[in-house]
């Protein structure tokens, strides 16, 4: 106990009582104490408790000794706050103006049916694109994800066919992404929206026509559709408003020219599929249960490629 001497002792020759002074400021007398460590603590010192009040020292201890908040899925509160996916949009964004930036320093050839009403492609999207075996050709040499390109797979998920693409696949990743990080964490919104991404491109490069060039984020935003129905019916929510969303965006990927219907139903697919792995993790031993689901997911889609790949050019 830190205290200071007071006058000297009265007429009967006794000591006089000492005043108690702060601990971190001995020119403050006080008589209020750490509800703690019971140290004298002056007004500047305090901090509020549960009950009464507790020195810096204290406190800072306590927090150390709290385990940080988590989701109900295991994933940190920090995903309240969004930064995943404003990341994912800057992101998307700078890729935007880099592709448009590629198309003025080179020649930029029209893209057909959807491309060619939201944009035309560019020497960037030429170069990022999931393709098929010898789709494309340069200086007479095939390019795609079956001549070893397989960063196109990653890629293609950041490129857009101008900028109207970019904006509507932009919009439902904030509605969606800030909504699905909140629930996750940020660490496992990620880890969805990428192996979405790359299912709904894996499943483009499987199915899709030889020429066809693919490119956008609506694989991954087709997963995160599907997570935020698999995550609310885990949860015990009402999801008769995201149905009908989900609906009209399946009938514009079956009728609208242009759109990868296949990148679509596969960001779909493997979006649900990484959805249940990270809602029904059982709590006991959860994250390396939800790593090695995902770690399948990961390995099944990079199989597919290797099985197409080996067909194609054997």
């Amino acid at each position: 106990m830190t205290e200071r001497s007071g006058q000297a002792g009265d007429a009967t020759g006794g000591p006089a009582p000492t005043t108690p002074v702060c601990y971190r400021h001995p020119d403050r007398e006080t008589y209020v104490r750490c509800t703690r460590c019971d140290r004298p603590i002056c007004p500047e010192c305090m901090r509020d408790a549960s009950v009464g009040h507790q020195c810096p020292e204290c406190v800072s201890e306590g927090r150390r000794s709290v385990r940080p908040a988590r989701t109900a899925f295991g994933g940190g509160a920090a995903g309240r706050q969004g930064y995943v996916t404003k990341t994912l949009i800057a992101l998307n964004v700078l890729v935007m103006i880099l592709s448009i930036a590629s198309a003025r320093s080179g020649s930029a050839v029209a893209g057909g049916g959807l491309g060619g009403l939201m944009g035309n492609s560019t020497p960037l999207t030429d170069w990022g694109g999931v393709l098929g075996y010898a789709s494309y050709v340069a200086f007479g040499e095939p390019h795609g994800v079956a001549t070893g390109e397989w960063y196109r797979l990653v890629t293609a998920m950041f490129l857009h066919y101008g900028v109207v693409h970019l904006l509507l696949n932009m919009w439902a990743l904030w509605v969606l992404g800030r909504t699905l990080e909140a629930v996750l964490g940020p660490l496992r919104f990620l880890a969805l929206y990428l192996i979405a991404g790359l299912g709904g491109n894996v499943a483009a490069y499987l199915f899709s026509p030889a020429y066809a060039s693919t490119v956008g984020a609506s694989t991954a935003i087709f997963g995160l559709f599907a997570a935020i129905f698999v995550i609310m019916r885990r949860l015990g929510r009402d999801t008769s408003a995201i149905v009908p969303i989900l609906v009209i965006n399946l009938i514009f990927t079956f009728t609208v020219p242009g759109i990868s219907v296949a990148g679509h139903l596969g960001g779909l697919v493997v979006g649900a599929l990484m959805a249940l792995v990270l809602a029904y993790a059982p709590r006991m031993r959860r994250t390396a249960f939800q790593a090695a689901g995902g770690a399948i997911l990961l390995v099944a889609l990079l199989g597919l490629v290797l099985v197409r790949t080996a067909t194609l050019t054997g």
